[in-house]
């Protein structure tokens, strides 16, 4: 493993910040190394040089075979790079280095490869009318790039959602201003290399490592930016939809999630139990589609709890780059102690505690996976906790899952465990989520519109309405 330079990228030039700020290593809670931390004024600069590049560059007169063989050549690029890049990843973020290997980086691979088939069909439409004047009249539309993207991406999955944020914007013909998360940036930064190095000209990427409060709110507010997305917490994502409004400009949130995994009486448990676990405790519960609350049918309530309790005594805590390792550790110390006032507060409201909620020994950021049985009007089945905690709830009727599954401020995704074709397709159509998963559980497909509503965001990202969402509408009528 090499580590990429940890200055920022602007216009084509690796240049270092004025400031850094120190990257660590959750295992041993030892600095890896610093990183450059992007002022006010490098992400001025970064967006005035993705505003020359859109305006009057070479990218914004590319056309979209051309943008394509770009991602295209990327994607060959990461593929070849997966071992270093998920060896940055499991370093920085702690999730285990085959889970990162084998899932997230393949996505963003896979990412590039599918935009790089959308970036020549931004087809407008057409209609012809008879005119009042008299004369016929031709309206068509014009479907054109959004302009310079503002994105910033969160710690949990860096190089999967930056592809998610990158590859659909390049192919729509945007410019970007990227800010990485700063618990985790240098996959990013390799990642923005390896684009450079496929043929982007200088100045359509531009990468901006720094703090959130300096860096994203400089970021999130610019008005030479035509586009925010974001992905993170709704806290912050409220305050970048208050700070892009106020310029009027596109924005994208995905904003996490509490979702439901609804298991049904009928299920096959002894087969679809790993699963269910698997989305508790992937990643130690920080995925925003974690299914952390767990709606079962009474009747098949204590074969459930002894499932989970059974795949968490199974999960192993360690580095991620040891081959026993299950779960690493969460990724800094303050989202440790959050989670850990996650299960405080479970157990003083009298939740019982079905397996894990002790704290584990020796150095890391490590939680123990915990699993209770609980209702849901419990502090840990509202709130998104984003740590391997979840929650059993115990249901009587198909309604009333339905009706719990939709109690919450959140809708991001569900998942729904039945063997009744009838049922899943009835539950499905009634929850309101973005996603829903029927007997299964994974990373979304990059080919389909992924997003939620509600208290998880506004908008879409990946498939044909994630190109959209980086693109505007002009309507042209011609009197012919």
């Amino acid at each position: 493993m090499t580590l990429p330079d940890t200055s920022l990228r602007i216009d084509g030039a690796v240049r270092p910040a004025g400031n850094t700020f120190s990257t660590l290593n959750p295992v041993t809670e030892q600095e890896i190394t610093r990183v450059s931390a992007a002022s006010e004024s490098d992400v001025d600069d970064a967006v005035a040089a993705a505003r020359r590049q859109f305006d009057d560059g070479p990218w914004g007169r590319m056309d979209g075979p051309e943008r394509g063989r770009i991602l295209a050549r990327a994607a060959d690029l990461i593929e070849a790079d997966l071992e270093n890049l998920a060896t940055l990843e499991a370093l920085e973020v702690g999730k285990p280095y085959a889970d990162t290997l084998h899932g997230d980086l393949p996505a963003a691979v896979e990412t590039f490869r599918s935009f790089a088939g959308w970036a020549d069909k931004l087809f407008g439409s057409t209609s012809t009318i008879a005119d009042p004047t008299g004369r016929e009249r031709l309206s068509y539309t014009l479907r054109e790039p959004a302009g310079v993207v503002g994105a910033i991406t969160p710690w949990n999955n860096p190089a999967m959602i930056a592809a998610w944020k990158l590859a659909p914007a390049l192919a729509a013909g945007c410019a970007v201003v990227l800010k990485p998360p700063e618990d985790a940036s240098l996959s990013t930064l390799r990642l923005a290399d390896l684009l450079a190095e496929a043929g982007l000209p200088p100045g359509v990427l531009n990468v901006v490592p720094g703090l959130g409060p300096v860096a994203g709110a400089a970021l999130a507010g610019h008005p030479g930016v035509d586009k925010v997305t974001f992905t993170g917490s709704p806290a912050v994502g409220h305050r970048i939809s208050l700070a892009a409004g106020a310029n009027f400009r596109k924005v994208t949130l995905e904003l996490g999630g509490k979702a439901p995994q609804l298991v049904f009486p009928d299920s096959d448990l002894d087969e679809i139990l790993p699963t269910v676990a698997l989305g508790i405790f992937l990643h130690g519960g920080q995925v925003c589609a974690a299914g952390t609350r767990i709606l079962v049918h009474h009747s098949i309530m204590d074969k459930v709890l002894d499932g989970l309790a059974t795949a968490a005594a199974r999960v192993r805590l360690g580095d991620p780059f040891d081959a026993d390792t299950t779960m690493g550790p969460l990724i800094n110390a303050r989202q440790r102690d959050r989670v850990w006032g996650y299960i405080e507060a479970g157990l003083a409201e009298g939740a019982e505690v079905v397996a894990g909620g002790v704290q584990p020994d020796g150095p890391g950021f490590f939680v123990t996976p915990t699993v209770f049985r609980g209702d849901n009007g419990l502090k840990i089945a509202r709130e998104e906790i984003f740590g391997p905690v979840g929650t059993v709830i115990g249901f009587e009727s198909e309604e009333e899952a339905v009706a719990l599954a939709n109690d919450t401020p959140y809708g991001l995704s569900a998942m729904v465990w039945t063997n009744d074709v009838r049922r899943a397709h009835r539950v499905t159509r009634r929850l309101r989520v973005g996603m829903v998963w029927v007997n299964g559980w994974g990373v979304p497909d990059q080919r389909m519109p992924w997003g939620g509503r509600g208290g998880s965001g506004v908008g879409r990202e990946l498939g044909l309405a994630g190109l959209e969402a980086n693109t505007t509408e002009k309507t042209v009528s011609m009197l012919l």
